[in-house]
């Protein structure tokens, strides 16, 4: 009896100090911190150095980033995975917006995690839940780049001067056709296999793409491409005071003259303070995989801005 009560008491006591042990090396708050958990989002890490978070677009995974993580050591990549898409439960995504309040979660993620105002780049849908977090969290991140995303989509879906119920109306269409070619598997499929091709030139990738739009869930997928087509994030970029990079290509889609497609994008994201913005040609939307050393080297110009 008194054998066990001193075990007791000396297992306490080793708990204990090596408790404050861990505080001793540990800020305040770290030592004994609960794992970060959501239902919106999971986040994994790769490598050391400088914090980067990494969010993919709409039905995408991390695997994006797989190429360019390799390719860019030296730094410890977040990799920001979505509820709902590639094989993930929906979560708290399964109804209502989804970006919006992503973004929200990376804002949390980034706070309790105690990343120190990281680096955050964003793809397509990615890349408008990183300017979310721009002006609505400011104090999240220290730099955004965002690959291939205009600041509203309605623009682009409804053409320009379009209110926002001819807006509305044209997303309300473009999520309903989507659902419905996600009832029939055969007109899924080949409906996500028609859409890679125009989004991935890199043959080799167009299977993981694939593969990500098909394991995501339908609903969740329609109603985040209803979110971003109706999001009109201009009247909010002149509120972002981090610096930001936007790369950018001219969808094949698109047959105006290359003068006039830039001009929309520097017309669009004039109000941002500090902004690089740069085309990138011979390229579809998918930068990382069709244009792999140039958007590397962009990233690392990008990253290394930071510390100058």
């Amino acid at each position: 009896m008194r054998f066990t009560l001193l075990i007791r008491r000396t297992s306490r006591r080793t708990f204990i100090a090596a408790a404050l042990a861990a505080g001793a090396v540990l800020p305040l708050g770290q030592a004994l911190a609960a794992p970060f958990a959501s239902e919106r989002i999971t986040v994994r890490t790769e490598g050391s150095g400088p914090d980067v978070v990494l969010i993919p677009g709409l039905n995408s995974s991390p695997r994006t980033w797989a190429s360019t993580v390799a390719a860019v050591p030296g730094y410890r990549y977040h990799l920001v995975q979505v509820s709902g898409f590639a094989g993930q439960p929906a979560g708290a995504n399964q109804e209502g917006l989804v970006a919006a309040p992503v973004a929200a979660e990376i804002a949390r993620y980034i706070q309790e995690s105690h990343l120190k105002q990281p680096a955050v780049i964003g793809h397509s849908m990615g890349g408008t839940i990183g300017l979310m977090l721009a002006a609505r969290h400011p104090d999240s991140l220290s730099r955004l780049m965002v690959v291939d995303m205009f600041p509203y989509l309605g623009m682009m879906f409804a053409g320009p001067g379009a209110g926002p119920d001819r807006v509305a109306a044209v997303a309300d269409r473009v999520a309903a056709a989507r659902l419905h070619e996600a009832a029939v598997p055969e007109q899924r499929a080949k409906a996500a296999g028609d859409t890679i091709v125009g989004m991935v030139d890199n043959q080799a990738m167009r299977p993981v793409a694939t593969a990500d739009v098909l394991a995501s869930d339908p609903d969740v997928g329609s109603r985040a491409m209803r979110e971003l087509i109706v999001t009109n994030l201009i009247p909010e970029l002149p509120t972002i005071a981090v610096p930001v990079t936007v790369l950018y290509i001219q969808p094949k889609s698109v047959p105006i003259p290359a003068a006039q497609f830039d001009a929309a994008y520097q017309g669009a994201y004039a109000p941002v303070k500090k902004l690089t913005l740069t085309r990138i040609p011979d390229s579809a939307h998918f930068i990382m995989w069709d244009q792999p050393a140039r958007f590397q080297a962009e990233m690392k110009t990008f990253l290394d801005a930071r510390s100058r």
